[in-house]
């Protein structure tokens, strides 16, 4: 077992890379309007450089676990650091909307390789009743990333070239690399189980169909029926890796650990409520520059507070679960977490900015807890032995529902704008996609009710009133 202080090392290299996948990943949505103006397309369709990124971490996701007890931990980390980097190189340079998305599915291959081994290091390395600990540690210096991203975005593109926010990867990149290969063991299994080629096909081909379906959906860019063809080949794909996977000994994708009670509603939880909160990072910048006619600088210095919010939030969620339970937070925060987002259908050009700062602080603390809780209830229950599968799983469907939620979020936005017959973004668009999200959110509630009150106590602590012990006759 590794030491307290080692286990903090390794966490704070995974979250260097953590940061630059997160930086990345917010940087780009601020930048989305004037990046979309230099390549001569609208905002909408650059939304695909966003989908493209996040589907490539789904489909490479689940084997990352294999890759790593194959080839070694260092090794795959540090070389998946290395196509990081080379496909933000791509990214800046790139000089059509085609080539900007071959680099940014250049980029998710390396971070679905990054975020995923590292996190299962720091797995291997602590015990169960310490991972909310070590998570926590994990989490809050990757918080940084989302933090800086939204105003750094904003300064780079109003006073450099947009490219820039892709170069920034290449020095951040490089100290990843050598704290790698410093600090992080390059252990490997001695007997590893074999791939499971046949299930990555399906399930990638699967993935990739319902993603590009479901982004040209509606927008006009394919043919219905070839868009159809997609949605439907996404289903028969997925249903034979379905099949597929009770078969075989060691699918990909264990759809196996679905039968654990913790890790089922912690997943299904987490995914329908990412449907309904992730596209707010996409919809915010949009809303704020192309509605409001504010400068990407100020746009990001806004947006900023919804990550700020989330960082301020980690050092209360360990007690907040402890006292009220998994189960009661879950339930209760996501009805915060809706409403709040509902409430962002109500900013208009003349709302105070303080107003709107206020507002996006609050609704990152509540989010951030709802999505700290559900990362960490989903290993409450998981066997050691099964551990790099859950890892694997769980990154993968929290990629996925990222990128159905921001996909949704364009869809919506894309419909409403259709319907309203305009031909540009305006803030009426925006009003029914806001309303639409924290509905979908609130739907997570159903997951979380049967959870038992005492589910996930080996991790946070908490007992409830009525399985606590009773106290003893009183003393004569």
């Amino acid at each position: 077992m590794r030491s307290p202080s080692r286990q903090l090392v390794i966490s704070l290299i995974v979250a260097c890379a953590m940061f630059m996948q997160n930086l990345d990943s917010t940087i780009i949505a601020t930048a989305l309007p004037v990046i979309a103006r230099s390549l001569d397309k609208s905002p909408l369709q650059l939304n695909v450089a966003i989908t493209c990124y996040l589907l490539s971490l789904a489909v490479f996701i689940p084997i990352s676990g294999w890759t790593a007890d194959r080839f070694g931990a260092r090794r795959v980390f540090s070389s998946a650091i290395v196509v990081f980097t080379l496909g933000s190189i791509a990214c800046g340079l790139s000089n059509s909307l085609w080539m900007l998305v071959v680099a940014r599915i250049v980029q998710g291959i390396g971070g679905a390789m990054m975020v995923p081994v590292g996190r299962l290091v720091l797995l291997r390395t602590v015990p169960k009743s310490e991972l909310v600990r070590a998570m926590s540690y994990l989490a809050v210096p990757a918080l940084i990333g989302p933090v800086i991203g939204p105003p750094l975005g904003g300064l780079i593109v109003t006073y450099a070239s947009w490219r820039w926010i892709f170069f920034v990867n290449i020095p951040i990149g490089l100290l990843g690399i050598v704290l790698a290969n410093l600090f992080i063991e390059n252990f490997r299994e001695e007997r590893p189980e074999p791939l499971d080629l046949r299930g990555f096909v399906l399930a990638g081909a699967g993935l990739a169909a319902l993603m590009y379906g479901l982004e040209t959906a509606g927008r006009g860019m394919l043919p219905p029926g070839i868009v159809a063809a997609l949605l439907a080949g996404a289903v028969i794909l997925l249903g034979l890796y379905w099949l597929h996977a009770r078969s075989v000994a060691s699918p990909i994708i264990d759809l196996g650990l679905m039968r654990l009670p913790t890790f089922s509603a912690a997943l299904l939880g987490s995914a329908v409520f990412r449907l309904g909160i992730e596209g707010l990072p996409f919809l915010m910048p949009l809303l704020l520059q192309l509605g409001f006619g504010m400068t990407p600088l100020a746009s990001g210095l806004l947006t900023f507070a919804t990550y700020a919010g989330a960082m301020g939030m980690k050092a209360t969620a360990t007690p907040i679960i402890r006292a009220l339970g998994f189960r009661t937070v879950l339930m209760g925060n996501a009805v915060i977490c809706a409403l709040f987002m509902m409430s962002y259908s109500l900013f208009a050009p003349t709302t105070p900015k303080v107003v709107i700062f206020a507002a996006l602080l609050a609704g990152g603390f509540f989010r951030s807890l709802q999505v700290t809780g559900t990362n960490s209830l989903v290993f409450a229950d998981v066997p050691p032995a099964l551990m790099s599968r859950a890892s694997s799983f769980a990154s993968m469907a929290q990629q996925l529902s990222i990128s159905f939620g921001v996909c949704a979020s364009a869809l919506l936005l894309h419909v409403v704008h259709a319907l309203r017959g305009g031909t540009a973004l305006e803030v009426a668009d925006f009003t029914p996609v806001f309303l639409a999200n924290g509905c979908i959110a609130l739907f997570a509630i159903l997951t979380f009710v049967p959870l038992p009150r005492e589910a996930g106590g080996e991790l946070s602590g908490h007992r409830p009133a009525s399985l606590a012990t009773p106290p003893g006759p009183a003393p004569r």
